[in-house]
């Protein structure tokens, strides 16, 4: 009994130690989109102003005008949502969006020229395309391997994967945010669909990612998703004065990615190949 106590008090000091009681904090499992705290502003178009501020979308714009330079023929975009990186298309690609028939719904993008579909078998046929683009999709995905495996089967022989996930990211569009990848996983997931010749490369390093976690904390302030307006004005009259340290972070985030990824990123870029035939 009294061993129990001991223990009971044991715990109660060690949490006064460590932080908030457990029983003061939420459980994130019940959390839902109406209650994220802050949600991402729609990627409708990532002009030469988001690459700036948006490091996240400024290093994959940056990879992706170099991968996607190179292709020909077809080009499925998976998950595409509001189709930002196409424009990085050479003209005579042809381009097929799609996308799951829940999307617009949890993430708010729509396009009409989209293929929406159930979320399990892609709407395109075998062998269908030169190359597979997923952008920032993987981790929206409750079965990755299943998605990868269609991505294999849509792709003609030789074709290309070409795929960016985030890593220094917070939980998004809650709760349709799942994983978090690192290398070795996406090898390990990409040989398991039978991808060859993986190579993932890191966007950005810790430098770039302290910056973009300063830049996520001010941006709470300078604009804010209050749903009352009086909450919101006295937030961004706090977040006048962070302005100049959330221009500045995003001046050496961006200078910071010529010094090339590290361990600590803001993402990967991937790229992998189906075997050609024989």
């Amino acid at each position: 009994m009294f061993e129990n106590k001991k223990v009971a008090s044991d715990e109660e000091r060690a949490t006064r130690v460590i932080g908030v009681p457990k029983k003061r904090r939420r459980n994130e499992v019940h959390r839902t989109s109406s209650d994220e705290d802050w949600r991402p502003i729609p990627c409708t178009g990532v002009t030469p102003l988001r690459r700036f501020f948006d490091v996240q979308a400024g290093s994959i714009w940056a990879d992706l005008a170099e991968e996607l330079a190179g292709v020909r023929g077809t080009l499925v975009d998976a998950g595409c949502g509001a189709q930002p990186y196409r424009s990085l298309l050479p003209a005579d690609v042809t381009y097929v969006g799609i996308d799951f028939d829940g999307a617009p719904a949890a993430f708010g993008y729509a396009q009409p020229d989209t293929r929406y579909y159930d979320g399990k078998r892609w709407p395109v046929e075998d062998e269908f395309a030169d190359a597979v683009l997923a952008t920032e999709t993987l981790e929206h995905v409750e079965d990755p391997d299943e998605f990868l495996c269609e991505a294999y089967r849509c792709l003609k022989p030789g074709g290309r994967l070409i795929l960016t996930v985030p890593f220094a990211a917070r939980w998004h569009f809650i709760p349709a945010d799942y994983w978090r990848f690192t290398p070795s996983g996406l090898d390990r997931l990409l040989r398991k669909a039978r991808f060859g010749h993986v190579d993932v490369r890191a966007r950005g390093n810790a430098l770039t990612v302290a910056c973009y976690k300063a830049m996520a904390l001010c941006t709470r302030f300078i604009m804010p998703q209050q749903r009352s307006r009086a909450r919101a004005w006295l937030l961004r009259c706090a977040g006048l004065p962070l302005v100049p340290a959330f221009v500045g972070a995003a001046v050496v985030a961006n200078v910071s990615m010529r010094f090339g990824g590290g361990d600590d990123c803001l993402g990967y870029t991937v790229v992998a190949e189906k075997a050609a035939v024989a």
